[in-house]
């Protein structure tokens, strides 16, 4: 994202949206010997969208747009790991919990389900779920009681 700002109040007079593999990297200036050079993973991608203020209205307007991308977006085997996908379903969190009551680990129990093709969520997600669901089992036992009296 680039901005630029008005000198007077300091709001932003304009600003550009582009893609984050927009042009490309510099050539690396270490040894060229290097082990393990980094992949190369910008793409020179076009996809931008600028917006500049209505200095009347004070709104937005959108005035150059291109919305194609020459790379692939996301993986459609990875897709379900995506942040704005990882869901645990009622399902997957009875599974979860009846796992936990049985005394299996997080980490035995997520090995346990990741047989099952794209699992929607990680193991990270599956510990949260459980402190989620014990934070909420402490505000109604006898811990919660006590905060409550105090």
């Amino acid at each position: 994202m680039y901005t630029n700002k008005r000198k007077l109040d300091g709001k932003v007079s304009s600003c550009r949206y582009v893609c984050a593999n927009e042009g490309h990297r510099k050539p690396d200036k270490r040894d060229h010997l290097t082990k393990c050079p980094r992949d190369e993973t910008r793409t020179n991608c076009q996809v931008r969208m600028g917006l500049i203020m209505d200095k009347n209205k004070g709104n937005y307007k959108v005035t150059d747009l291109f919305l194609e991308h020459n790379h692939t977006l996301q993986l459609p085997q990875t897709s379900h790991l995506m942040a704005s996908q990882r869901k645990i379903s009622e399902l997957q969190g009875f599974e979860i919990e009846t796992a936990d009551d049985a005394g299996i680990g997080p980490k035995a129990a997520h090995e346990l389900a990741c047989g099952s093709v794209n699992l929607s969520y990680t193991l990270q997600g599956h510990k949260n779920y459980l402190r989620g669901k014990r934070q909420r089992e402490m505000a109604y036992d006898q811990a919660g009681s006590m905060l409550m009296y105090l």
